[in-house]
């Protein structure tokens, strides 16, 4: 019964929670394109140069504080309002200090314009924390369908505003607008939703527990947004903000399908799992189901995107990016292993071992770090091929609690889902094969890009049936809206 409930509770988020990531990332996808055709990559470049420094602003913020709320057994007036005073506090902090280092920024990467917009960019870090308190109690209700009604009311309007600052030639500050007003504007519908105010003081007792569970996430995060962050440092000093600019759209496109698809998993079973953190026998069998389902699903679009890669660039948003085509062609091979990663890290916060949570970053970034320093000086194509074995050596290290806390280890997991990454493997090569004849025939990229997708869909689908993949049912179950 406990196991029924479960099931039907997470199906019910992920229909919402998937309607909001389609309906965001699709605008994200479309207004994308056309915004790559207004601006340059230069554009998109200068806009990526701070990111490390306002990502690392974002995890003190947060602190895990959040996700500390979210699986507490029970949360009181006092923990909200103690999350809600440190959040507002450590906003204001960072504000003000990234307010007067951006003149330093600026000199860094001796491009002046970021004064203004490092400036303009980091006011988020004064209202976002306003919805700590809301994004908790949203989670912990499963009300994934308020959720998602404002995050595409949100994306919606913040799009619109963007699009329609390109066009007037506003060049790089319409991505800036459009980032920052839709932030504000998720503050306002949420407090009109979720009517909370801080009701209590600052409690010692609270802040003593989410600090002891959120400091080490907030250390992990801090590790590995610095991390991420730093290829924008490493690419934009070592080469240009041009290459900087077509690197992010390869990488942009490569973890739109996998982060996101992922996103919508975590953000369900998270709090539906911390429901059932101390039956292992229950949680190793969900996890196990949770990881196929979500490599069925991702394994085949990422390897489809990588195959379809020259004409969906191409077609969308002119020969202007052409470089990036080979680097999104790798990097699909390196991003698919995504949800896997962050499945087997969703576990270790389930559990509430964030200690063993930081530990692992710790290991896996020192690792990242030496093949950057080390593949990077070859040039983008060599530092994305690097980035596909770091992948791999990162799922070995993430694995190893897995198989310490509920006995799921790392050669359990390859062996669940080698038969859907051979499936998708032979989707990928079906595709190659269909596009080089038909290449011979007619010298159309929209053929190419049509045909390629039907085939995909086609041989995967129909080899899935063919070997009674059980996936497809768990597939199944989760489409269908009426049961």
């Amino acid at each position: 019964m406990v196991e029924a409930n479960l099931k039907y509770q997470t199906k019910k988020g992920i229909h919402w929670t998937f309607l909001n990531q389609f309906i965001n990332y699709g605008l994200q996808f479309i207004v994308g394109i056309i915004m790559a055709r207004i601006l340059t990559p230069g554009d998109y470049g200068i806009t990526a140069l701070p990111a490390v420094f306002l990502a690392i602003a974002d995890v003190f913020i947060d602190g895990g504080f959040g996700g500390a709320l979210v699986r507490k057994q029970e949360v009181s007036q006092k923990d909200l309002s103690t999350a809600f005073y440190y959040a507002i506090s450590v906003g204001v902090f960072f504000y003000i200090v990234i307010f007067f280092a951006a003149p330093l920024i600026a000199d860094f990467f001796d491009t002046p314009v970021l004064v203004p917009l490092v400036r303009v960019t980091s006011l988020t870090f004064l209202w976002g924390p306003l919805m700590t308190p809301q994004n908790v109690i949203l989670k912990r209700n499963l009300d994934f369908k308020t959720i998602t009604r404002i995050s595409v009311t949100t994306k919606i309007l913040g799009s619109a505003i963007g699009l329609a600052l390109a066009f007037l030639g506003y060049g790089l500050w319409s991505l800036v607008a459009m980032n920052v007003i839709s932030n504000l504007l998720e503050l306002i519908q949420k407090w009109i939703k979720v009517r909370w105010l801080p009701t209590e003081r600052w409690s010692k007792e609270s802040f003593r527990y989410l600090w002891g569970y959120g400091n080490k996430m907030m250390l992990s995060g801090l590790l590995d947004n610095v991390y991420k962050s730093i290829t924008p440092i490493f690419v934009g000093k070592y080469f240009s903000p041009a290459d900087l600019g077509i690197y992010n759209r390869a990488l942009g496109y490569a973890n739109l399908p996998s982060q996101q698809g992922t996103n919508i998993i975590q953000q369900v079973t998270f709090p539906v799992l911390s429901k059932i953190q101390d039956n292992n026998e229950l949680l190793a069998r969900n996890y196990r189901r949770m990881l196929k389902v979500s490599a069925f699903v991702i394994f085949p679009v990422m390897l489809m995107l990588s195959a379809l890669a020259r004409p969906l660039v191409l077609l969308l948003i002119s020969d202007k990016w052409e470089s990036c085509i080979i680097l999104l062609q790798i990097l699909c091979f390196s991003s698919m292993w995504y949800p896997i990663h962050a499945i087997n890290l969703n576990l270790l916060q389930v559990k509430g071992r964030s200690d063993l949570f930081l530990k692992l970053e710790i290991y896996k970034k020192v690792i990242s770090l030496i093949i950057l320093c080390c593949s990077l000086p070859f040039g983008l194509i060599y530092f994305c091929i690097a980035g596909l074995f770091n992948s791999m050596i990162s799922l070995f290290i993430n694995t190893y609690y897995t198989g310490k806390l509920i006995n799921v280890s790392y050669f359990d997991q390859l062996k669940d889902l080698f038969p859907i990454w051979l499936l998708s493997f032979i989707t990928w090569g079906a595709i190659h094969i269909c596009n080089y004849f038909v290449g011979m025939i007619i010298q159309s990229l929209l053929v190419n890009l049509i045909l390629g997708v039907i085939v995909g869909i086609c041989v995967y689908i129909g080899l899935a049936y063919l070997f009674k993949m059980p996936q497809l049912q768990d597939v199944k179950y989760m489409l269908n809206i009426r049961k």
